[in-house]
């Protein structure tokens, strides 16, 4: 997963990508740990690019993007939010999401 380092360098990126997915987690969160491999095994299957943020590194990014919690999952099309998973996320749901923003992809094409 790339990772973001600034607010800043998160509005680029939200620009610039047409469909992504942004994993939000902080330090010291072990749901954070165990989720972040099983959601950076699902990028080989998806066709758009996955982001990271530590929100503890990036405050700003908690404050923009409303995030009380983490570990945060989010889906972005066309610089809009899709979904958001937090806390407890159930990789079946987060696949059957993510596989909703591949067609979406494919109908704007």
């Amino acid at each position: 997963m790339n990772e973001i380092g600034s607010y800043e360098k998160w509005n680029e990126v939200l620009q610039k990508e047409p469909q992504l997915l942004l994993f939000v987690k902080t330090d010291d969160c072990s749901v954070c740990e165990g989720l972040y491999p099983q959601v950076g095994a699902l990028a080989e299957r998806f066709p758009f690019p996955f982001y990271q943020v530590n929100a503890a590194r990036v405050p700003e990014m908690a404050g923009q993007l409303s995030l009380f919690t983490a570990p945060v999952v989010l889906l972005y099309h066309h610089g809009n939010e899709m979904a958001r998973f937090a806390r407890f996320v159930q990789i079946d749901q987060l696949t059957r999401r993510m596989q909703e923003l591949v067609e979406r992809g494919k109908e704007d094409a």
